[in-house]
């Protein structure tokens, strides 16, 4: 199966061309790209559920001042 363009520092390569070496290190970069932006994405959920217990946890302690 034919591999996609990869872009480097703005520059387009075509990876096809590329050595075995460099096809595995684009697989490898690919793995790693997708696993961060999975816990990119993980981070978000976690500060919002932080965001939601904080709010949460003031009018509790609202209540219990008031």
């Amino acid at each position: 199966p034919k591999m996609a363009n990869i872009k480097i520092d703005g520059i387009d390569y075509d990876t096809d061309s590329l050595s075995e070496e460099a096809k595995a290190t684009v697989v490898s970069l690919q793995f790693v790209q997708s696993e961060l932006q999975k816990a990119n994405a993980t981070i978000a959920i976690l500060k919002t559920a932080e965001s939601a217990y904080v709010n949460s946890l003031k009018q509790e302690v609202e209540k219990t001042e008031g």
